[in-house]
């Protein structure tokens, strides 16, 4: 350390605190033994606090500061030191490698404190935020040499030596963050941006948040990482292109759309950021939906049936709707229920039918149909995911069933009953093989 060797120059005795390194979990910890070894020595004496550049950039000098007892004696800046040999002007972040991924930050960046042990941490945090490709200066003991981030760990160090990476232009960027998202937004809806996306209302681009979100349900049914990736991106672009149509219009933000989240996240898991206890996912579930209906001001059970939205498929809002019933004291789901509940609507359906009154059949349809939704929760399983399964299980068999009697040269149309029944055992097997 330049700090160490001026008083080494200077023939003034010292003790160095290298011995708390080993023993820190991480750079927060070490600041607090820093911090508890200074106040113990300074007790009954007094006690001087040597670090690199100013006394502001050193956190354990930043803690004690805060003391009435303590006087600052301020160096030169590390942040402006290194900023300078790197030609940089203007606003920029600061922070030392040992907080690197513990703060937010934001370019351009000064980086000081890199060590051997910690060039190689710092390094691929950056590269994950930047990229590997990221221009960057790397000074050493006063000397600036330009190099992509992915080469910074390759050389010597020295006894000061900090990076320097300046702003990027959003289009010679390779990874981009949430703020670049609202910036490329923001852009094309800007007066002058692009024709199509600066004209779109809530009502045009509506069906598109249904879209994309089945779209990557898909690709998680799929088991598609790629695909959910993107997907994923799609659902977020959506939800940001409401939330700037609504900031545009100024009645909320985006800061505000997230804080509104963060704020649900914490005040529904209080049996994670507060008091009450959940042992089990059930558990955690009880918290969450207590929590939400008194969010909500839901002082009704019924309060709670008529918040499910009428846009979800029927199947999965009466899922929903029987869940909430339940929980305000319907008749719980059990088989013995359906099976009972089952006979007493299949016959009225049938009543229906022999009646031939077609709002009558369709009302009676859809008992039996909700009959089926409580069987599901009865047994503990989804019907939505039961029923898809099953719709690509049937659609799998009729295309092996067609492709089978195509191949023999016959009409689908013109089997016999035998017929059906032994292309239908065949389609079976190649469809589960």
């Amino acid at each position: 350390m330049p700090a160490a060797q001026s008083l080494r120059d200077e023939n003034i005795p010292f003790e160095t605190l290298d011995f708390l390194y080993g023993s820190s979990r991480n750079y927060d910890t070490l600041t607090k033994k820093i911090y508890s070894e200074i106040k113990r020595r300074g007790k009954n004496r007094e006690v001087c606090y040597v670090v690199d550049g100013s006394g502001t950039e050193d956190a354990a000098a930043g803690k004690l500061l805060r003391s009435s007892l303590v006087r600052l004696v301020d160096g030169r800046s590390k942040g402006g030191y290194f900023s300078a040999l790197a030609g940089l002007s203007g606003e920029y972040t600061t922070l030392s490698a040992f907080s690197v991924g513990e703060s937010k930050i934001s370019l351009p960046l000064v980086v000081f404190d890199l060590t051997e042990d910690n060039i190689g941490d710092v390094k691929l945090y950056l590269a994950e935020r930047f990229g590997d490709e990221a221009e960057t200066v790397l000074i050493t003991d006063g000397r600036a040499k330009d190099m992509p981030l992915f080469e910074i760990d390759r050389g010597e160090l020295g006894a000061m030596t900090g990076l320097v990476l300046k702003k990027q232009n959003l289009l010679s960027k390779k990874r981009f963050d949430f703020e670049d998202v609202v910036a490329i937004l923001k852009r094309l809806r800007a007066p002058d941006g692009c024709p199509w996306d600066k004209v779109q209302t809530h009502e045009s681009i509506r069906i598109n948040a249904i879209e994309e979100a089945y779209e990557l349900v898909d690709a998680i049914d799929r088991k598609d990482p790629d695909r959910m990736r993107e997907e994923a991106g799609d659902v977020l672009m959506q939800s940001l292109f409401h939330t700037l149509i609504e900031e545009e219009k100024g009645d909320f933000t985006v800061t505000d759309m997230l804080s509104e989240l963060c704020t649900k996240l914490i005040t529904r898991h209080t049996h994670v950021f507060g008091t009450e206890q959940a042992a089990t996912a059930d558990g955690a579930l009880s918290v969450w939906e207590k929590n939400k209906m008194t969010e909500k001001h839901q002082t009704t059970y019924s309060d709670a049936v008529n918040d499910v939205p009428q846009v979800f498929p029927a199947l999965l809002r009466a899922q929903k709707i029987a869940k909430r019933m339940e929980k305000g004291g319907w008749d719980k789901a059990t088989f013995e229920n359906f099976e009972r509940k089952f006979r007493e609507e299949y016959q009225e359906l049938m009543d229906a039918v022999k009646s031939n009154d077609k709002s009558h059949i369709l009302d009676e349809l859809g008992d039996v149909l909700f009959c089926t939704v409580e069987l599901g929760r009865a047994v503990g399983e989804d019907c939505e995911l039961a029923l898809l399964e099953t719709v690509k299980k049937a659609a799998a068999r009729y295309n092996a069933y067609e492709a089978l009697v195509l191949a023999d040269g016959k009409d689908v149309h013109a089997l016999s009953e035998e017929e059906k029944n032994a292309y239908y055992k065949r389609a079976k097997d190649v469809a589960r093989a």
